[in-house]
């Protein structure tokens, strides 16, 4: 399994600021190349010099989901969003609200 940073609650990457029974990917932040649960953590305990994923690289695994550990793309991430390609765990679809915070979309 990947490593997680940031305050991280349980093994499916729930954090702090984002808990419910749906949130459950990390984010690898462009920047740093380390997985977060959400932009807060990574604003409290990541690299202080926040970039968001360039469009020329959407098809690099940056996204982890917690359900079963599985690397998504950002292309496919973003196609898919509501849940996992491999283990069908939900994804909270909210998330998409973020997604300038790590994409350039």
């Amino acid at each position: 399994m990947h490593q997680v940073r940031g305050k991280v609650l349980d093994e499916e990457t729930r954090c702090v600021h984002y808990h419910s029974e749906i949130d459950r990917i990390a984010i690898k932040f462009y920047c740093c190349d380390t997985y977060y649960p959400c932009y807060e953590c990574h604003e409290e305990d990541g690299c202080g010099a926040p970039a968001v994923w360039p469009k020329d690289k959407f098809d690099e695994k940056a996204v982890l989901c917690g359900g079963c550990g599985y690397e998504l793309c950002i292309e496919d991430y973003l196609e898919c969003k509501s849940a996992c390609p491999q283990c069908s765990a939900a994804f909270n679809p909210g998330c998409g609200l973020h997604w300038h915070l790590y994409f350039d979309v």
